[in-house]
């Protein structure tokens, strides 16, 4: 009898070790089927993340420059003084062919003046068809060495086409290498200034220089380098210029006096 019992609890026991067995068995079972699918989904997230990110970055490239144009064309109306980014179009029925149109850009410009140049643009306040085209002009006439002083464009790419005389033209890459990429051009010849770079031209012939330039929007704007420093309203505290560039007091006071 006592042998049965011994049997009955070895069977027993053996059966609980095996149930046991079969219970850790199917909790494992159990969290690998509950694991993949979560797996699967942490990483379908993180693909759409990455996506996004992409297709935000490639957006945000997209707007650094002017907008393509929804339709044919959207001429400025430059007497609605609407708050956008660009003009507000007028009715299309209403353009006209003088909307599209600059006359004399071939007639020579004035010189005299301290810089010995004129530049001439053509913008879409000149020529309200180029609202939304992301393209405007310009004249630039030289006297004999004249000089277009360092400037740069915050948004545009120029390109610049000698059409008479010899240039120096050059654009300082930016900080730390501000390294100055720099050519002497002759008629026929193209340089390119890269959007935001500040740039020159100077005139080292003994005659008139004429340039046209097309850039790539239709309003590039322009900052001057000195007189950006130098002739801001309110001027800025001679304390900070003299600091910036290093000179004395009476130096910025002289500078500022041209402005």
């Amino acid at each position: 009898m006592r042998m049965m019992m011994i049997k009955a609890n070895c069977c027993s026991d053996k059966r609980f070790v095996i149930h046991g067995k079969r219970q850790v068995h199917d909790r494992k079972t159990l969290s690998s089927r509950v694991s993949v699918p979560f797996r699967r989904s942490i990483i379908k997230m993180a693909v759409f993340t990455l996506v996004l990110i992409s297709f935000m970055a490639a957006a945000s490239l997209c707007l650094a420059f002017d907008p393509s144009p929804l339709q044919d064309f959207c001429v400025a109306d430059l007497n609605n003084f609407g708050r956008v980014n660009g003009h507000v179009c007028k009715d299309p029925k209403l353009a006209a062919a003088g909307d599209f149109f600059f006359g004399g850009l071939d007639v020579p410009r004035d010189t005299s003046n301290p810089m010995g140049s004129v530049v001439t643009l053509l913008n879409v306040t000149r020529i309200a068809g180029l609202n939304t085209l992301g393209i405007s002009m310009a004249r630039v006439d030289y006297a004999p060495y004249g000089l277009n002083p360092p400037h740069y464009h915050p948004r545009a790419t120029e390109m610049l086409t000698l059409i008479e005389g010899t240039l120096y033209a050059g654009f300082i890459t930016s900080n730390p290498e501000n390294r100055l990429v720099s050519k002497v051009l002759h008629k026929g010849d193209v340089f390119v200034f890269p959007v935001g770079l500040v740039h020159f031209q100077f005139n080292i012939g003994q005659t008139s220089a004429v340039a046209i330039s097309g850039l790539s929007s239709q309003n590039p704007g322009i900052v001057p380098i000195a007189k950006t420093a130098f002739g801001s309203k309110p001027p800025i505290s001679d304390d900070i210029l003299v600091k910036a560039f290093q000179i004395d007091k009476k130096i910025v006071d002289l500078i500022q006096s041209k402005f």
